[in-house]
């Protein structure tokens, strides 16, 4: 499975982050980061939600919820032991060396951010290679757009929690719109058309006596 490190930037934006790891749950790919990650990820998320309105008291705990959630649904994603790799590709951001360096020991083929710049081709080791999430996107739903669009139905079942409610549509167009995930976003849609045009017909009901659903129970 091909196994890609997210770095902080892509982690903050709430929708991003659930539609990206929710291909992961599919099994599309499989996510990685470094401890700097997650701890840069909580910071920030903790400075959103106060500026959104909460309590510093509540936005903390929901900052380290998050993090707890990450590590509870994705056990083996957190990398260990790249601090000794940290130092020594002469990235021009000192800071950004965790990435390459968690990558390299995660044996990742790809690290995704938005600080493409940073990280130049000439200073990465070969095979890892540096992409944008909508890049990201696109290449992991061409996968199989029919397991990413579950993915997607899954966000919306779940929506309301925290937030407004949201249809399928609703996050199709909020990746599109916000995220540029047009490519994406297309593959899954047509993948939807696709699916309802194959669909079996229904057995047709009897119009005499109960009348049996799917499953077989009988129904009034």
């Amino acid at each position: 499975m091909f196994t890609a490190l997210l770095d902080t930037c892509v982690l903050w934006p709430d929708l991003q982050r659930d539609f990206l790891l929710s291909l992961a749950i599919e099994g599309m790919y499989r996510p990685v980061w470094s401890s700097v990650v997650l701890e840069e990820l909580e910071y920030e998320q903790r400075t959103k939600l106060i500026e959104r309105g909460a309590e510093a008291e509540e936005a903390a705990r929901r900052a380290r919820r998050l993090i707890e959630q990450m590590r509870q649904h994705f056990d083996d994603a957190e990398v260990g032991g790249w601090e000794g790799l940290e130092g020594t590709y002469g990235l021009p951001d000192p800071d950004d060396e965790h990435l390459v360096a968690a990558a390299v020991v995660a044996n990742a083929g790809a690290i995704i951010t938005l600080n493409v710049r940073d990280l130049p081709p000439d200073r990465l080791p070969r095979g890892l290679q540096v992409l944008s999430p909508k890049e990201f996107a696109a290449n992991t739903v061409s996968l199989d757009p029919v397991r990413a669009c579950a993915a997607v139905a899954t966000i919306a079942k779940r929506s309301g929690r925290m937030g407004p409610i949201q249809t399928e549509e609703d996050i199709l167009d909020t990746l599109t719109r916000r995220y540029g995930m047009t490519s994406a976003v297309e593959m899954m849609r047509q993948a939807a058309v696709d699916t309802s045009r194959v669909r079996p017909p229904q057995p047709r009901v009897s119009e005499s006596g109960p009348h049996s659903n799917p499953q077989g129970l009988s129904t009034k």
